[in-house]
């Protein structure tokens, strides 16, 4: 589908770096209320880049991001937002470490959201009312 693919926009800003996407979700948001009673919402991201290579054959290359959002924002993925929909996002590019539990440190980048565009559902998926 032509309209499946990739727009990755990247440069320095501030601290991070800004991120722009366009892709569809590869699970239900996981939205949570912290015991701060901040709200974040969770999913992945998955965007597709379509290209030929040098036989002239078109190839198709997905990749997956983790996303955050937190406050409005995650309200409103929570509320509009599930699988197979087609969305945008903006944020910021994160990495952070953490400890599993076999001990082990791990490290895994994320974009935090600042702003998400609803562009439509997946065919045959509708949208929450």
């Amino acid at each position: 589908n032509e309209k499946e693919f990739i727009f990755l926009c990247c440069w320095n800003y501030g601290v991070g770096t800004k991120v722009n996407l366009i892709g569809r979700l590869g699970m239900n948001p996981e939205v949570r209320t912290l015991s701060s009673g901040k709200v974040m919402a969770r999913f992945s991201l998955a965007t597709t880049d379509t290209y030929k290579n040098e036989k002239g054959e078109r190839l198709t290359e997905t990749q997956w991001h983790n996303v955050i959002a937190w406050g409005s924002p995650a309200r409103v993925i929570e509320k509009y937002v599930k699988k197979g929909q087609e969305i945008a996002v903006e944020g910021k590019l994160t990495s952070r470490s953490y400890e599993d539990k076999s001990g082990i440190k791990r490290t895994v980048s994320e974009v935090v959201l600042s702003d998400v565009l609803l562009l439509g559902a997946k065919d045959g998926v509708k949208e929450k009312n």
